[in-house]
């Protein structure tokens, strides 16, 4: 087994991690991968949609879809991207990652979940009802979840973006997503930029290292910083 754990440094609501979300998917089949939200779009920095902002998320996922093939849905760009009633909140589906984690082991399910929910069907991931629902499509008991989820709003869930962002200094990681491989208590940051849109890669790379660890901290200028993107 492994020794070396890959921490993952996110935002349910960044759309470069949405871009990563492959990569994940792979590095989870090679060794444990610990995700950390980091709260982007938190507190000061919630955002509700409006023409202006839709403009600039616009730029931002189509070159997302570019360098990685993510699909963005049309019940996301003419929906979601549309509706000036909406707020872009990233605690409650953070919360809702560490509800997950706490019944069931499966906060990087639910995040992928999330994010499908978001970038593909155009859902309102910040509401409490679309939370209790995606839930229930990883099988998950909506009344145990619901539970769970009110655990972790408020303190939990702030408690655990200011130890994100604790980490995020350690390492010097610049934003969303970094990610981390420590392997003997020694933590060192990997450049991803050139594995976005080759998951295989990414996962024969992560294999090939036990005690050997990439050098590189920086966030490249594909990256979404502590408090929102940029191209």
């Amino acid at each position: 087994m492994t020794t070396t754990t890959l921490h993952y440094i996110h935002d349910p609501l960044c759309g470069w991690c949405y871009g990563a979300a492959p990569l994940v998917k792979a590095a989870r089949a090679v060794l444990d991968v610990r995700p950390h939200g980091g709260g982007m779009m938190t507190g000061a920095h919630r955002q509700a949609v409006t023409p202006q902002l839709r403009a600039y998320i616009k730029q931002h996922d189509e070159r997302i879809a570019q360098l990685t093939g993510q699909p963005f849905g049309l019940g996301y760009i003419d929906g979601l991207l549309c509706d000036t009633g909406v707020v872009l909140d990233s605690e409650p589906p953070t919360a809702a990652m560490l509800a997950a984690e706490e019944i069931a082991g499966r906060g990087l399910d639910m995040l992928a979940q999330l994010q499908i929910a978001h970038y593909v069907e155009g859902r309102r991931i910040a509401e409490r009802a679309t939370l209790i629902a995606v839930a229930a499509t990883l099988d998950l008991d909506p009344a145990a979840f619901a539970e769970a989820l009110d655990r972790q709003l408020g303190e939990a869930v702030q408690g655990h973006i200011r130890a994100t962002r604790e980490l995020m200094a350690q390492v010097g990681a610049q934003g969303f997503p970094s990610f981390v491989l420590e392997s003997k208590g020694i933590l060192q940051g990997i450049d991803i930029a050139g594995y976005l849109g080759r998951p295989q890669d990414f996962q024969d790379w992560l294999r090939s290292q036990t005690n050997v660890l990439s050098s590189s901290t920086e966030a490249g200028s594909f990256a979404c910083d502590a408090n929102g993107c940029a191209i």
